[in-house]
């Protein structure tokens, strides 16, 4: 019956305007990572994000960010107990420039523009929407049975869309508070709009350079052009040889494995 009861609760909770109005109320703090302003990005955390999950029990850490000290982050964390697995729920409260000039008659980047079963406004969908809805599945938990029996953990970060630089550092200064056995991290693409959807893994990314020096000083290419190589060719053949014209990994070590039958029956009536 808890599980029920949190379900109805949640329902009535988006269905009263509950949601819509917590929501529209953090898009209308403007957390521009890019604008770098660190007064909308430290009030998000301490002054909306902060207080909501204080008040479930949470214990808040608010945490410099070492290498982005305009964009702070918050780690919150209810303990229930030793030896309970524990969750932990990302997000980031920043978002890409407003832009308001650029968006069309009748829609404001800071606030929520209803229209039909789409809603409009700057982090509604990445990411202030997402974790609105984590805190608040919590919230109904909590309130239909008076617990959550595992542990769990918030961090919530203010540099993502800036490439989240100290990151890595801020976990790993703060692995204990962070400790879980589950990531769950609500941001992302859903394949359909009426379908719920668990990535249970995403791709990675490597960041490298390319450098080729053959030779010291300056050739003239009227006359060493086409006698000495070109670095330039080399190393336009050399990413040619890792990926196609069409985007194929060319390579067999790099390409994934194939995906699982099971997955493509599951993915075989969705609209790409």
């Amino acid at each position: 019956m808890t599980r029920d009861a949190a379900i109805a609760g949640a329902a009535r909770y988006f269905d009263e305007g509950g949601f819509k109005a917590d929501l529209d109320r953090r898009i209308g703090i403007r957390t521009e990572s890019q604008a770098a302003d660190r007064a909308p990005l430290l009030d998000y955390l301490q002054r909306e994000i902060g207080p909501s999950l204080a008040r479930l029990g949470f214990d808040l850490h608010l945490v410099a960010n070492p290498a982005a000290p305009d964009a702070p982050a918050l780690i919150a964390r209810r303990q229930e107990g030793d030896g309970l697995p524990g969750v932990l729920c990302y997000g980031h409260g920043d978002v890409v420039l407003g832009a308001p000039e650029r968006w069309r008659a009748g829609l404001d980047p800071w606030r929520i523009t209803v229209e039909g079963d789409r809603w409009y406004g700057r982090g509604t969908a990445d990411n202030k929407g997402q974790h609105s809805i984590n805190i608040a599945a919590v919230e109904q938990v909590l309130q239909a049975r008076g617990r959550l029996g595992f542990n769990m953990a918030f961090l919530v970060e203010t540099s993502e869309e800036i490439g989240s630089p100290g990151l890595d550092e801020i976990c790993a200064a703060n692995r204990d508070l962070l400790a879980a056995d589950v990531l769950i991290a609500s941001d992302g693409p859903r394949l359909d709009a009426g379908r719920p959807m668990i990535a249970l893994g995403t791709r990675g990314v490597i960041n490298f350079d390319l450098r080729l020096t053959l030779r010291e000083g300056s050739h003239h290419s009227g006359n060493w052009g086409g006698l000495l190589p070109n670095p330039a060719t080399i190393l336009a053949n050399a990413v040619a040889a890792l990926v196609d014209a069409r985007g194929a990994i060319r390579v067999p070590g790099l390409r994934p494995p194939p995906v699982p039958e099971s997955v493509r029956r599951a993915l075989a009536d969705v609209a790409i």
